[in-house]
């Protein structure tokens, strides 16, 4: 039994049970007629007939493609792209305005990579050291 049969069955034990005027039977086969009117299916251009929700989505082709999958992708990658850009921009700014900042951070990843064990750090001879450190490590700057 196909959708089709069903409806009409459903019709029929309705139809049925009611006692209706017929003035009330009209205005409801109106009604329904203009209901069913309203939810035709409309034919497109190229000859073919779509049903459903999303018929137009379907019928779009390249072009419904395009709006809606390549387009906001393209402007995500296009926001991403920038928004590296300008990250970079602000980054080499402040390492330009504040060059003394990267040679003490340049001094401080070298502390942290050296051999250096954990006591050091405690001891009171560490801030000499680490400016004979820093000594040596702008000698090695300055001849490269």
């Amino acid at each position: 039994m196909n959708e089709l049969q069903f409806s009409r069955q459903v019709k029929a034990r309705l139809d049925e049970g009611l006692a209706l005027s017929p003035e009330t039977r009209e205005r409801l086969r109106a009604a329904r007629e203009r209901a069913v009117a309203r939810q035709r299916v409309r034919e497109p251009a190229s000859g073919t007939v779509v049903a459903g929700p999303h018929a137009a989505a379907r019928t779009g082709g390249a072009a419904q493609l395009l709006v809606r999958y390549a387009l906001p992708a393209l402007i995500l990658v296009a926001a991403l792209l920038g928004f590296n850009a300008w990250q970079q921009a602000n980054r080499d700014a402040l390492l330009a305005v504040d060059a003394e900042a990267e040679e003490v951070a340049q001094v401080d990843a070298a502390v942290l990579k050296s051999d250096l064990p954990i006591d050091a750090y405690l001891d009171k001879g560490f801030q000499a050291w680490l400016q004979q450190f820093a000594g040596s490590h702008e000698d090695s700057q300055r001849s490269q």
